[in-house]
Protein backbone atom coordinates (compact mmCIF):
# COMPACT_ATOMS: atom_id res chain seq x y z
CA UNK A 1 0.00 0.00 0.00
CA UNK A 2 0.94 3.40 -0.94
CA UNK A 3 0.65 6.67 1.49
CA UNK A 4 0.52 9.69 -0.23
CA UNK A 5 0.40 13.79 1.61
CA UNK A 6 -1.57 15.71 -0.56
CA UNK A 7 -1.98 19.65 0.05
CA UNK A 8 -4.30 20.37 3.10
CA UNK A 9 -7.05 22.88 2.44
CA UNK A 10 -10.62 23.64 3.62
CA UNK A 11 -12.86 22.46 0.87
CA UNK A 12 -16.13 24.23 1.80
CA UNK A 13 -16.01 23.12 5.26
CA UNK A 14 -19.46 23.82 7.53
CA UNK A 15 -19.98 24.79 11.16
CA UNK A 16 -19.66 22.32 13.81
CA UNK A 17 -21.14 24.58 17.50
CA UNK A 18 -22.16 23.17 20.16
CA UNK A 19 -24.04 25.71 22.91
CA UNK A 20 -23.85 24.47 26.33
CA UNK A 21 -25.82 25.78 29.23
CA UNK A 22 -28.45 25.39 32.02
CA UNK A 23 -32.67 25.50 31.06
CA UNK A 24 -33.25 30.01 30.47
CA UNK A 25 -29.91 30.24 29.60
CA UNK A 26 -30.66 31.61 26.11
CA UNK A 27 -29.78 28.25 24.09
CA UNK A 28 -32.31 28.41 21.71
CA UNK A 29 -32.67 32.01 20.94
CA UNK A 30 -28.69 31.94 20.68
CA UNK A 31 -28.96 28.71 18.40
CA UNK A 32 -31.55 30.55 15.49
CA UNK A 33 -29.58 33.65 15.49
CA UNK A 34 -26.46 32.05 14.62
CA UNK A 35 -28.48 29.64 12.19
CA UNK A 36 -29.75 32.91 10.31
CA UNK A 37 -26.71 34.47 10.06
CA UNK A 38 -25.20 30.85 9.14
CA UNK A 39 -27.81 30.31 6.48
CA UNK A 40 -27.16 33.46 4.86
CA UNK A 41 -31.20 33.60 3.47
CA UNK A 42 -31.06 28.98 2.63
CA UNK A 43 -33.74 26.83 4.88
CA UNK A 44 -33.13 26.50 8.65
CA UNK A 45 -34.76 23.21 10.47
CA UNK A 46 -34.73 22.72 14.40
CA UNK A 47 -35.13 19.56 15.20
CA UNK A 48 -36.65 20.32 18.77
CA UNK A 49 -36.72 17.19 21.85
CA UNK A 50 -37.69 20.40 24.05
CA UNK A 51 -41.43 20.44 23.95
CA UNK A 52 -41.94 22.84 21.21
CA UNK A 53 -39.95 25.44 23.15
CA UNK A 54 -38.21 26.95 19.61
CA UNK A 55 -42.00 27.81 18.42
CA UNK A 56 -42.13 30.54 21.04
CA UNK A 57 -39.39 31.95 18.87
CA UNK A 58 -41.02 31.49 15.70
CA UNK A 59 -42.65 34.55 13.39
CA UNK A 60 -46.13 34.86 14.37
CA UNK A 61 -48.15 35.70 10.84
CA UNK A 62 -49.72 38.97 10.00
CA UNK A 63 -47.31 40.40 12.82
CA UNK A 64 -44.21 41.54 12.13
CA UNK A 65 -43.85 43.73 14.52
CA UNK A 66 -43.43 40.55 17.07
CA UNK A 67 -40.28 39.53 15.24
CA UNK A 68 -39.46 36.22 14.61
CA UNK A 69 -37.11 33.70 13.20
CA UNK A 70 -38.58 31.51 10.19
CA UNK A 71 -37.60 27.83 10.06
CA UNK A 72 -38.84 24.38 9.90
CA UNK A 73 -40.35 23.19 12.83
CA UNK A 74 -39.59 18.95 13.60
CA UNK A 75 -41.10 18.04 16.96
CA UNK A 76 -39.16 14.76 18.49
CA UNK A 77 -40.83 13.00 21.60
CA UNK A 78 -38.63 9.63 21.36
CA UNK A 79 -35.11 10.31 21.69
CA UNK A 80 -33.32 7.37 19.37
CA UNK A 81 -30.31 8.17 18.18
CA UNK A 82 -31.09 6.14 15.08
CA UNK A 83 -34.11 7.96 14.54
CA UNK A 84 -31.31 10.92 14.56
CA UNK A 85 -29.79 9.71 11.54
CA UNK A 86 -33.08 9.78 9.97
CA UNK A 87 -33.25 13.70 11.01
CA UNK A 88 -30.11 14.36 9.01
CA UNK A 89 -31.00 12.26 5.95
CA UNK A 90 -34.12 14.21 5.92
CA UNK A 91 -32.41 17.63 6.52
CA UNK A 92 -29.99 16.56 3.32
CA UNK A 93 -33.11 15.68 1.25
CA UNK A 94 -34.66 18.95 1.96
CA UNK A 95 -31.39 21.17 1.11
CA UNK A 96 -31.52 22.76 4.64
CA UNK A 97 -28.36 25.41 4.73
CA UNK A 98 -28.24 25.09 8.58
CA UNK A 99 -29.77 21.84 11.06
CA UNK A 100 -30.37 22.88 14.83
CA UNK A 101 -30.86 19.94 17.20
CA UNK A 102 -32.27 21.27 20.18
CA UNK A 103 -31.08 19.82 22.68
CA UNK A 104 -28.61 16.44 22.05
CA UNK A 105 -28.71 15.60 25.71
CA UNK A 106 -32.12 14.31 25.10
CA UNK A 107 -30.42 11.40 22.89
CA UNK A 108 -28.28 10.63 25.61
CA UNK A 109 -30.49 10.41 28.50
CA UNK A 110 -33.74 11.32 27.48
CA UNK A 111 -36.45 8.97 26.97
CA UNK A 112 -35.15 5.87 24.47
CA UNK A 113 -31.45 7.84 24.38
CA UNK A 114 -28.25 5.87 24.27
CA UNK A 115 -28.18 5.39 28.17
CA UNK A 116 -31.60 3.91 27.53
CA UNK A 117 -30.98 1.58 24.99
CA UNK A 118 -27.71 0.25 26.78
CA UNK A 119 -29.56 -0.40 29.74
CA UNK A 120 -31.77 -2.71 28.12
CA UNK A 121 -29.54 -4.12 26.01
CA UNK A 122 -27.14 -5.10 29.03
CA UNK A 123 -30.53 -6.80 31.03
CA UNK A 124 -30.76 -8.93 28.32
CA UNK A 125 -29.89 -12.66 29.33
CA UNK A 126 -26.41 -13.40 28.69
CA UNK A 127 -25.40 -9.39 28.07
CA UNK A 128 -23.42 -8.83 30.97
CA UNK A 129 -25.09 -5.78 32.56
CA UNK A 130 -24.12 -2.66 31.64
CA UNK A 131 -20.76 -3.09 30.56
CA UNK A 132 -22.00 -6.09 28.03
CA UNK A 133 -24.90 -2.78 26.75
CA UNK A 134 -22.32 -0.60 25.43
CA UNK A 135 -21.43 -3.17 22.74
CA UNK A 136 -24.72 -2.60 21.41
CA UNK A 137 -24.92 1.09 22.18
CA UNK A 138 -21.27 2.49 21.24
CA UNK A 139 -22.28 1.47 17.30
CA UNK A 140 -25.43 3.52 17.89
CA UNK A 141 -23.49 6.25 18.95
CA UNK A 142 -21.06 6.03 16.13
CA UNK A 143 -23.62 6.10 13.94
CA UNK A 144 -25.27 9.18 15.07
CA UNK A 145 -21.84 11.06 15.39
CA UNK A 146 -21.23 10.54 11.65
CA UNK A 147 -24.39 11.08 10.12
CA UNK A 148 -24.49 14.74 12.32
CA UNK A 149 -20.94 15.58 11.21
CA UNK A 150 -20.96 14.52 7.93
CA UNK A 151 -23.99 16.63 7.49
CA UNK A 152 -23.95 19.14 4.27
CA UNK A 153 -24.68 22.00 6.06
CA UNK A 154 -23.96 23.91 8.90
CA UNK A 155 -24.32 21.97 12.43
CA UNK A 156 -25.57 23.75 16.03
CA UNK A 157 -26.42 21.23 18.94
CA UNK A 158 -27.97 22.34 22.32
CA UNK A 159 -26.38 20.53 25.49
CA UNK A 160 -27.94 20.90 29.04
CA UNK A 161 -25.60 21.27 31.37
CA UNK A 162 -25.65 20.17 35.48
CA UNK A 163 -23.23 21.55 38.69
CA UNK A 164 -19.93 18.74 38.59
CA UNK A 165 -18.55 18.43 41.95
CA UNK A 166 -15.63 16.50 44.25
CA UNK A 167 -16.16 15.48 46.95
CA UNK A 168 -13.23 15.61 49.42
CA UNK A 169 -14.02 13.74 52.67
CA UNK A 170 -16.69 15.24 54.21
CA UNK A 171 -16.10 18.68 51.71
CA UNK A 172 -17.93 19.26 48.71
CA UNK A 173 -16.68 21.54 46.13
CA UNK A 174 -17.92 22.75 43.21
CA UNK A 175 -15.67 22.71 40.25
CA UNK A 176 -18.16 23.51 36.80
CA UNK A 177 -20.54 22.58 35.05
CA UNK A 178 -21.09 19.87 33.12
CA UNK A 179 -22.75 18.84 29.72
CA UNK A 180 -25.42 16.10 29.39
CA UNK A 181 -23.90 14.30 27.00
CA UNK A 182 -21.33 11.12 26.43
CA UNK A 183 -17.53 12.52 28.07
CA UNK A 184 -15.76 14.56 25.16
CA UNK A 185 -18.54 14.81 23.11
CA UNK A 186 -17.31 18.26 22.51
CA UNK A 187 -14.10 17.24 20.52
CA UNK A 188 -16.36 16.42 17.81
CA UNK A 189 -17.35 19.96 17.47
CA UNK A 190 -15.78 23.64 16.02
CA UNK A 191 -16.85 25.55 18.00
CA UNK A 192 -18.45 25.43 21.56
CA UNK A 193 -20.17 28.08 24.05
CA UNK A 194 -20.91 28.20 27.69
CA UNK A 195 -24.25 30.33 28.04
CA UNK A 196 -25.26 31.87 30.95
CA UNK A 197 -28.42 34.30 30.67
CA UNK A 198 -27.94 35.30 27.11
CA UNK A 199 -24.01 35.92 27.61
CA UNK A 200 -21.81 32.94 25.52
CA UNK A 201 -18.09 32.25 26.48
CA UNK A 202 -15.93 30.64 23.67
CA UNK A 203 -14.76 27.56 26.05
CA UNK A 204 -13.10 25.80 22.86
CA UNK A 205 -12.62 26.74 19.14
CA UNK A 206 -10.83 26.12 15.91
CA UNK A 207 -10.98 29.79 14.59
CA UNK A 208 -8.52 32.15 16.63
CA UNK A 209 -10.85 35.48 16.34
CA UNK A 210 -13.02 34.01 18.54
CA UNK A 211 -10.47 32.59 21.25
CA UNK A 212 -11.54 33.39 24.83
CA UNK A 213 -14.35 35.58 23.60
CA UNK A 214 -17.29 37.11 25.54
CA UNK A 215 -20.03 37.26 23.90
CA UNK A 216 -23.58 39.16 24.75
CA UNK A 217 -26.37 37.65 22.62
CA UNK A 218 -24.24 35.98 19.75
CA UNK A 219 -25.82 35.99 16.47
CA UNK A 220 -25.22 37.35 12.70
CA UNK A 221 -21.52 38.82 13.57
CA UNK A 222 -20.20 35.57 14.99
CA UNK A 223 -21.96 33.58 11.99
CA UNK A 224 -20.28 36.19 9.62
CA UNK A 225 -16.82 35.63 11.50
CA UNK A 226 -17.08 31.73 11.30
CA UNK A 227 -18.10 31.57 7.85
CA UNK A 228 -15.45 34.13 7.05
CA UNK A 229 -12.75 31.84 8.89
CA UNK A 230 -14.36 28.57 7.15
CA UNK A 231 -14.39 30.62 3.64
CA UNK A 232 -10.49 30.81 3.55
CA UNK A 233 -10.50 27.76 1.87
CA UNK A 234 -11.60 26.54 -1.08
CA UNK A 235 -15.10 25.66 -3.01
CA UNK A 236 -14.67 22.01 -3.79
CA UNK A 237 -17.21 22.13 -6.25
CA UNK A 238 -16.31 25.59 -8.24
CA UNK A 239 -12.90 24.54 -8.27
CA UNK A 240 -13.54 21.16 -10.21
CA UNK A 241 -15.75 22.90 -12.46
CA UNK A 242 -12.93 24.97 -13.24
CA UNK A 243 -10.58 22.66 -14.13
CA UNK A 244 -13.16 20.87 -16.37
CA UNK A 245 -13.31 24.36 -18.47
CA UNK A 246 -9.98 24.51 -18.93
CA UNK A 247 -8.65 24.74 -22.29
CA UNK A 248 -6.72 21.68 -23.31
CA UNK A 249 -9.32 19.12 -21.38
CA UNK A 250 -8.57 15.67 -22.28
CA UNK A 251 -11.20 12.91 -21.47
CA UNK A 252 -8.40 10.95 -19.01
CA UNK A 253 -8.55 14.70 -17.23
CA UNK A 254 -12.55 13.94 -17.03
CA UNK A 255 -12.21 10.67 -15.53
CA UNK A 256 -9.93 11.77 -12.61
CA UNK A 257 -12.48 14.89 -12.00
CA UNK A 258 -15.68 12.39 -12.16
CA UNK A 259 -13.51 9.91 -9.64
CA UNK A 260 -12.48 12.94 -7.52
CA UNK A 261 -15.94 14.27 -7.29
CA UNK A 262 -17.66 10.75 -6.21
CA UNK A 263 -15.35 9.98 -3.76
CA UNK A 264 -16.00 13.72 -1.90
CA UNK A 265 -19.31 12.90 -2.57
CA UNK A 266 -20.20 16.11 -4.64
CA UNK A 267 -21.49 14.23 -8.03
CA UNK A 268 -25.18 15.58 -6.98
CA UNK A 269 -23.93 18.77 -6.21
CA UNK A 270 -25.98 21.55 -7.83
CA UNK A 271 -24.85 24.25 -10.15
CA UNK A 272 -25.52 26.19 -13.24
CA UNK A 273 -24.18 25.01 -16.27
CA UNK A 274 -20.90 27.43 -17.26
CA UNK A 275 -22.27 28.00 -20.59
CA UNK A 276 -26.43 27.95 -20.99
CA UNK A 277 -27.00 28.95 -17.04
CA UNK A 278 -29.45 26.00 -16.52
CA UNK A 279 -29.38 24.24 -13.15
CA UNK A 280 -27.37 21.09 -13.41
CA UNK A 281 -25.77 18.73 -11.61
CA UNK A 282 -22.01 18.72 -11.37
CA UNK A 283 -22.05 14.71 -12.18
CA UNK A 284 -24.15 15.05 -15.20
CA UNK A 285 -22.01 18.50 -16.24
CA UNK A 286 -18.91 16.01 -15.63
CA UNK A 287 -19.95 13.67 -18.27
CA UNK A 288 -20.92 16.11 -20.51
CA UNK A 289 -17.39 17.73 -20.86
CA UNK A 290 -15.78 14.41 -20.77
CA UNK A 291 -17.97 13.13 -23.19
CA UNK A 292 -17.41 15.83 -25.95
CA UNK A 293 -12.97 15.02 -25.66
CA UNK A 294 -13.49 11.54 -25.75
CA UNK A 295 -11.17 9.94 -28.22
CA UNK A 296 -13.39 8.72 -31.32
CA UNK A 297 -13.28 4.86 -32.82
CA UNK A 298 -11.66 6.20 -36.16
CA UNK A 299 -14.50 4.59 -38.71
CA UNK A 300 -13.20 2.15 -41.48
CA UNK A 301 -12.75 4.65 -44.26
CA UNK A 302 -11.62 7.31 -42.13
CA UNK A 303 -9.07 9.05 -43.58
CA UNK A 304 -5.47 9.06 -43.12
CA UNK A 305 -3.64 10.39 -39.55
CA UNK A 306 -2.59 13.51 -41.54
CA UNK A 307 -6.18 15.01 -42.52
CA UNK A 308 -6.82 18.09 -41.59
CA UNK A 309 -9.98 17.62 -39.84
CA UNK A 310 -9.97 19.11 -36.07
CA UNK A 311 -10.27 16.77 -33.87
CA UNK A 312 -12.95 15.85 -31.28
CA UNK A 313 -11.09 17.82 -28.48
CA UNK A 314 -10.43 21.04 -30.57
CA UNK A 315 -14.04 21.28 -31.37
CA UNK A 316 -14.70 20.32 -27.64
CA UNK A 317 -12.37 23.31 -26.63
CA UNK A 318 -13.42 25.67 -29.20
CA UNK A 319 -17.03 24.95 -28.60
CA UNK A 320 -16.56 25.79 -24.99
CA UNK A 321 -14.60 28.77 -25.74
CA UNK A 322 -16.18 32.62 -23.73
CA UNK A 323 -15.11 35.27 -24.24
CA UNK A 324 -13.06 37.05 -21.46
CA UNK A 325 -15.17 38.75 -18.72
CA UNK A 326 -13.86 42.29 -16.98
CA UNK A 327 -14.77 40.68 -13.66
CA UNK A 328 -12.55 38.70 -11.78
CA UNK A 329 -11.59 35.21 -13.01
CA UNK A 330 -12.56 32.04 -11.65
CA UNK A 331 -9.17 31.07 -11.31
CA UNK A 332 -6.20 32.23 -9.75
CA UNK A 333 -8.06 32.82 -6.29
CA UNK A 334 -6.77 34.73 -3.10
CA UNK A 335 -4.41 31.73 -1.19
CA UNK A 336 -5.78 30.99 2.48
CA UNK A 337 -2.54 33.00 3.29
CA UNK A 338 -3.38 35.89 1.82
CA UNK A 339 -6.64 35.43 3.53
CA UNK A 340 -5.74 34.97 6.95
CA UNK A 341 -3.05 38.37 6.65
CA UNK A 342 -5.80 40.71 5.11
CA UNK A 343 -8.03 39.82 8.31
CA UNK A 344 -5.29 40.25 10.46
CA UNK A 345 -4.39 43.71 8.82
CA UNK A 346 -7.37 44.72 8.50
CA UNK A 347 -7.74 44.46 12.62
CA UNK A 348 -4.86 46.11 13.06
CA UNK A 349 -6.39 49.05 11.07
CA UNK A 350 -9.72 49.15 12.90
CA UNK A 351 -11.52 47.71 10.30
CA UNK A 352 -13.27 44.85 12.52
CA UNK A 353 -16.52 44.95 10.91
CA UNK A 354 -17.11 42.42 7.83
CA UNK A 355 -19.33 45.76 5.87
CA UNK A 356 -16.27 47.97 6.12
CA UNK A 357 -13.71 45.41 5.09
CA UNK A 358 -15.77 44.55 1.93
CA UNK A 359 -15.91 48.39 1.43
CA UNK A 360 -12.49 49.21 1.87
CA UNK A 361 -11.52 46.06 -0.92
CA UNK A 362 -13.74 46.82 -3.38
CA UNK A 363 -12.30 50.60 -3.66
CA UNK A 364 -9.13 49.72 -3.42
CA UNK A 365 -9.27 47.00 -5.81
CA UNK A 366 -11.37 49.32 -7.87
CA UNK A 367 -14.83 46.82 -8.38
CA UNK A 368 -17.42 45.61 -6.61
CA UNK A 369 -15.82 42.85 -4.24
CA UNK A 370 -19.49 40.48 -2.60
CA UNK A 371 -16.90 38.40 -0.63
CA UNK A 372 -13.37 37.92 0.15
CA UNK A 373 -13.67 34.49 -1.47
CA UNK A 374 -14.55 36.53 -4.69
CA UNK A 375 -10.84 38.26 -4.90
CA UNK A 376 -8.35 36.94 -7.29
CA UNK A 377 -4.72 36.74 -6.52
CA UNK A 378 -3.46 39.81 -8.06
CA UNK A 379 -6.29 41.71 -6.57
CA UNK A 380 -5.16 40.08 -2.46
CA UNK A 381 -1.91 41.00 -3.60
CA UNK A 382 -3.00 44.41 -4.38
CA UNK A 383 -4.65 44.93 -1.63
CA UNK A 384 -2.40 43.47 1.15
CA UNK A 385 0.46 45.23 -0.57
CA UNK A 386 -1.54 48.99 0.15
CA UNK A 387 -2.92 47.84 3.81
CA UNK A 388 0.19 46.21 5.15
CA UNK A 389 2.26 49.68 4.33
CA UNK A 390 -0.97 51.84 6.34
CA UNK A 391 -0.39 49.26 9.25
CA UNK A 392 3.05 49.55 8.87
CA UNK A 393 2.85 53.22 10.05
CA UNK A 394 2.17 52.37 13.97
CA UNK A 395 -0.31 54.70 15.32
CA UNK A 396 -0.75 56.42 12.10
CA UNK A 397 -2.08 53.80 10.27
CA UNK A 398 -5.70 53.53 11.35
CA UNK A 399 -5.83 57.28 10.45
CA UNK A 400 -4.09 56.83 7.63
CA UNK A 401 -6.83 53.95 6.19
CA UNK A 402 -9.73 55.84 7.19
CA UNK A 403 -8.27 58.96 4.90
CA UNK A 404 -7.42 56.87 2.30
CA UNK A 405 -10.85 54.51 1.90
CA UNK A 406 -12.46 58.18 2.00
CA UNK A 407 -10.67 59.82 -0.72
CA UNK A 408 -11.55 56.74 -2.98
CA UNK A 409 -14.94 57.20 -2.05
CA UNK A 410 -15.40 60.55 -3.17
CA UNK A 411 -13.23 59.69 -6.18
CA UNK A 412 -15.45 56.98 -6.87
CA UNK A 413 -18.51 59.16 -6.20
CA UNK A 414 -16.81 62.10 -8.69
CA UNK A 415 -16.53 59.20 -11.33
CA UNK A 416 -19.96 58.07 -11.18
CA UNK A 417 -21.32 61.85 -11.17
Amino acid sequence: MTFTFTPATREQARARIGLQGPAGSGKTKTALRLAEGLAKGGPIGVADTERGSALKYAIVPGKPELGGHEFGHLPMDRHDPRDLIQVVRAAEEAGLAVLVVDSWSHFWNGRGGLLEIVEQAGSERGAGGTFGGWRTGNPIEQEMLDALLNFRGHLIVTMRTKGDYVIEGKKVTKVGVKAVQREGAEYELDVVMDMVEGTATVTKTRYTPLDGQVIHHPGEDVAELILEQLGQGIDLVRTLVDELSADGLTYDQALTLHARAKARGVLTADLLHPKTGAPTKLGTLIVEYGQAVKPQEPAPEASSPTSSEPTAEKRAQASRAEPQSDSAPTTDRATPPQMRLMHATFNQLGASGRDDRLRATSLIVGRDVPSANDLTGAEATTLLDTITALASRGETGPADFVALVDSLAAEATSNAA
